[in-house]
């Protein structure tokens, strides 16, 4: 958990940006993505240096050799982080503008600058020299706190900070999942070392980075100490698509400061026929875009052939289907509509996960808990795919806390129904005796056939109504007779004192 003294610093460099003009969110998360990127390069490059010398092997810095810029030629060394820092503000401007941001575009080809292929467009955007100066020797100070601090992963929850200051959805109606969420998510599937993990619609990365923190802490050994799972964790195992480039770069960093190496993140529209995953993925992790429609004549055929619909939560469902193996599974956030729905499409996305494959949960999560970014119901849809049907029985939990009020403000409180979720979830036999007044229980899949494949928790649950009695009306209304004499009396004493 991010400390006090840190979040200070973090929110002095937010409004060094915001006193600069730069009060887009994004485009500050941006620019900060940048120059931890230049700075890392730096620290990669001396760790590298200095393992060469004593393992006695050769070793070309990245910053070897010369760059032309404007009509001059200077030693790449120069465009290091540690040797610009402590230049004059005119002259550092000038060098990371015109020498640094187009060096950094074209080493992308080196194995150790994976991540400069998300700088392609890269964009310097810090208005002033006394600005970048400014900064610079902050984010000096961040990592300097960083590296003296004894938090395990107080990278990943500095730049987990950065990402919870995006306060508004985006065009395509996507918003930030809380981490919380997320984790909640993870915890419920558990990843295992050898799983192929995808999210479809990415964003920052916040899931797959939950799933790889998931898996450091719980197969740190399996992982790391073998060379072909290591190999896999770092460059194949995480896969996330999305269509802002902006997203893309930030969710690369994301999963670098938590120590994925070579996630493969592309710019791809998961929907159309840019998308050729099939039968590809162990594991989905997600939470679509819930914009509602788009234009039917770019989604992917076979899509359409699962579910003829221009609705996106429809359409990432069928997408979920195809892109699992046989056995792989799901947990993807949809809004409450795609539970009850009443039009075709919607019954057949439903039919198909109950009929077609393992429908295993449904948890309904309250309309506050996507605030302040939307006020949406939504549930999670857990299943396995199949191919040839497998329900049983379907778990409902009627989450009603999350660990935060409800409203925009979402501060913390006592109430969370998080870990009995998980708790229950894994022990989901015990759930066999619970009364469908509880907050969870198993219905039978028939019944949810017979209720036309209604999914929604408020088919099933059942409400205890309880007599109120109330006084008689005589009594009441001599009650109001004497509290108003009470009244008249304190007004009397009130006035005799003015």
């Amino acid at each position: 958990m991010i400390t006090g003294e840190l979040k200070n610093k973090i929110d002095a460099l937010w409004n060094i940006f915001w006193t600069g003009g730069l009060t887009n969110p994004l485009d500050v998360i941006e620019q900060i993505t940048y120059l931890m990127f230049i700075r890392d390069l730096d620290d990669l490059d001396d760790i590298h240096a200095k393992e060469a010398v004593l393992l006695d092997i050769d070793y070309k810095s990245l910053f070897d050799g010369e760059f032309s810029f404007g009509g001059r030629t200077v030693e790449c060394r120069t465009f290091k982080w540690s040797v610009f820092r402590d230049m004059a503000p005119d002259n550092m401007y000038d060098i990371v503008q015109n020498g640094v941001f187009p060096f950094i575009k074209q080493i992308h080809s080196n194995r150790d600058s994976a991540y400069s292929k998300y700088m392609g467009d890269a964009i310097f955007k810090i208005p002033t020299p006394q600005k970048l100066s400014q900064i610079v020797d902050s984010l000096d100070e961040i990592y300097d706190f960083m590296g003296d601090s004894n938090e395990k992963d107080v990278r990943g929850d500095v730049y987990e900070y950065l990402l919870s200051k995006l306060s508004t959805s985006g065009t395509n109606g996507q918003f930030r999942t809380p981490r919380h969420i997320i984790n909640m998510m993870v915890q419920l599937m558990e990843p295992k070392p050898d799983e192929l993990i995808c999210d479809p619609s990415c964003g920052t990365a916040g899931f797959l980075v939950a799933a790889g923190d998931y898996l450091k802490k719980n197969y740190s050994k399996e992982i790391f100490f073998d060379k072909d799972r290591k190999q896999h964790f770092n460059t194949m195992m995480f896969t996330g698509y999305d269509m802002d480039r902006t997203m893309l770069r930030i969710g690369a960093m994301n999963m670098m400061t938590h120590g994925v190496d070579d996630p493969h993140i592309e710019y791809k529209d998961s929907l159309s026929d840019q998308n050729e995953d099939v039968e590809k993925y162990s594991l989905i992790l997600a939470n679509p875009p819930f914009k509602g429609s788009l234009d039917a004549e770019i989604v992917s055929q076979s899509l359409l052939k699962t579910v003829s619909t221009k609705k996106t939560e429809l359409l990432f469902l069928a997408l979920f289907l195809r892109a699992l193996r046989i056995g792989g599974r799901c947990a993807s956030i949809v809004p409450d509509g795609v539970l009850f729905g009443s039009s075709k499409a919607h019954k057949a996305i439903r039919k198909e996960l109950v009929d077609g494959n393992r429908l295993e949960a449904v948890i309904s999560m309250p309309s506050g808990v996507f605030k302040p970014y939307a006020g949406v119901s939504t549930a999670i849809l857990i299943f396995t795919k199949t191919g040839h049907g497998g329900t049983d029985n379907v778990w409902f939990y009627d989450m009603q806390a999350d660990g935060f009020t409800l409203d925009d403000k979402r501060s913390p409180i006592e109430e969370n129904d998080i870990p009995d979720i998980i708790q229950r979830f894994k022990n989901l036999d015990a759930e066999q005796s619970r009364e469908r007044t509880d907050k969870s229980f198993l219905v039978p899949k028939q019944e949810i056939v017979d209720n036309d494949y209604d999914l929604s928790i408020n088919k099933y649950k059942k409400v205890i109504y309880e007599e109120v009695k109330y006084p008689p009306s005589k009594e009441i209304v001599e009650e109001m007779e004497s509290l108003t004499e009470q009244l008249l009396v304190e007004l009397k004493k009130l006035k005799e004192m003015l």
